[in-house]
C-alpha cells in the first residue's frame, strides 16, 4: 500500500484510512499482503524521533507480549537506500529488537522526507507518555521545519493552542530546570509556575527548593508570589530636633560637661509613633563619674 500524501496529524488510524480505497470486492486476505514482514536487521530508527526516554518497565511488558503473541500492531516505514526507516513504532521495534525477532509486520508508505517528518512527530505527539520537554522540542521541531504556526500545530495534535503555547514556553527555562522536567523530576505544573519569574538564576534556585523540600505546586506559586511582591516603602517619618541644632546641643554639652558627647534626635513614625532619642556620655574612672554626677546635680546619697 502506498500514498504519495498522507493525511497527517490524526493518529495511525487515519493514516492507514486515508491511503486509497481497495476495489471492490477485495477480500481481507488480499488486504492483509499490504502488510509486510520486514527483516529486523534492515530497519533503521527516525532521526526525527522526539522521544528519548522509554520506560523500561512498559518495554520489559511489551517484550513478554511480543514473544508470547508476536507484534500484533504493523509498524509504519518508508524505503530507503540501506533498507527501511522507521516512520512510527519505535517502541515496538525496539521490543522486537530484545525479543529476539527476526521479522516484524510494517506498512511501507511512499512517503517524502517532509511527510515522514510531520508523521513521526506528529504521530508521537499525540501520545500522552512524552516528557514536557519532548512535546516542547517537537513542536518547536514543526515549526522550525516546516514553519508551523501555533494554530496549525494544534489543529494537527488535536489541542488547544494556549496549550502548545505554554509548553513552547518551557524551552525559555534554564537547560539544569529543563533537565529535571525531561527527567520527570518536577512537573509540567512545576514549570508553569516557575515560568512567572523573569530571572533565570531565581528560576533556578526555586527549582532546586522545590525538589529539596518537595514543594507542591501550591506552594511553588506562594514562594513565587513572595519573590515577585515589591519591597515595603520605608515608613515617611520626621526626625523631631533638626541636625544642625542637634549638632549644636552636642557641642555644648560637650564643652559643658568636658567629655564626649553623642546625641541622636526622637523622631515621630506616620502614624504618629514616638521613637525615642538618646544621650550617650562617657567617662573613665570612677572618679570621672563622680565629676560628672556633680555637673549634673546628681547625688549619690543611697
Amino acid at each position: 500500500m502506498t500514498a504519495k500524501h498522507v493525511g497527517l496529524g490524526r493518529g495511525l488510524g487515519a493514516l492507514i484510512k486515508d491511503t486509497p480505497e481497495s476495489p471492490a470486492g477485495e477480500d481481507a486476505a488480499t488486504k492483509e499482503r499490504d502488510i509486510t514482514q520486514i527483516p529486523v536487521s534492515q530497519l533503521h530508527k527516525s532521526p526525527w524521533q522526539p522521544r528519548r526516554h522509554f520506560d523500561q518497565d512498559a518495554l520489559n511488558d511489551l517484550v513478554a507480549s511480543i514473544k508470547e503473541r508476536g507484534v500484533i500492531q504493523p509498524l509504519l516505514v518508508r524505503k530507503v537506500d540501506s533498507g527501511y526507516q522507521l516512520i512510527a513504532g519505535e517502541r515496538r521495534f525496539r521490543a522486537a529488537q530484545e525479543a529476539e525477532l527476526d521479522e516484524v509486520p510494517a506498512l511501507v508508505m511512499d512517503v517524502s522526507d517532509q511527510d515522514a517528518v510531520e508523521i513521526t512527530l506528529i504521530e508521537n505527539l499525540q501520545r500522552e507518555d512524552l516528557n514536557p520537554i519532548e512535546e516542547a522540542e517537537g513542536y518547536q521541531s514543526l515549526v522550525d521545519r516546516f514553519g508551523m504556526t501555533q494554530e496549525h500545530i494544534a489543529e494537527r495534535v488535536g489541542k488547544g493552542r494556549a496549550t502548545i503555547t505554554n509548553v513552547l514556553r518551557l524551552l525559555t527555562l534554564p537547560d539544569s530546570v529543563q533537565r529535571m522536567l525531561a527527567e520527570n523530576r518536577l512537573s509540567s505544573g512545576h514549570a508553569k509556575v516557575l515560568l512567572g519569574l523573569e530571572i533565570p538564576r531565581e528560576q533556578e534556585l526555586l527549582a532546586e527548593r522545590a525538589l529539596k523540600e518537595g514543594l507542591s505546586v501550591r506552594a511553588l506559586e506562594r514562594a513565587v508570589e513572595k519573590l515577585r511582591k515589591p519591597p515595603r516603602k520605608p515608613r515617611s517619618e520626621r526626625v523631631d530636633i533638626p541636625a544642625s541644632h542637634l549638632q549644636h546641643i552636642s557641642d555644648q554639652l560637650h564643652q559643658s560637661l568636658g567629655t564626649s558627647i553623642r546625641l541622636t534626635a526622637s523622631r515621630t513614625l506616620s502614624n504618629g509613633r514616638k521613637v525615642p532619642g538618646r544621650i550617650e556620655i562617657d567617662y573613665y574612672s570612677p572618679d570621672d563619674l563622680d565629676r560628672l554626677l556633680q555637673i549634673l546635680g546628681v547625688s549619690e546619697d543611697l
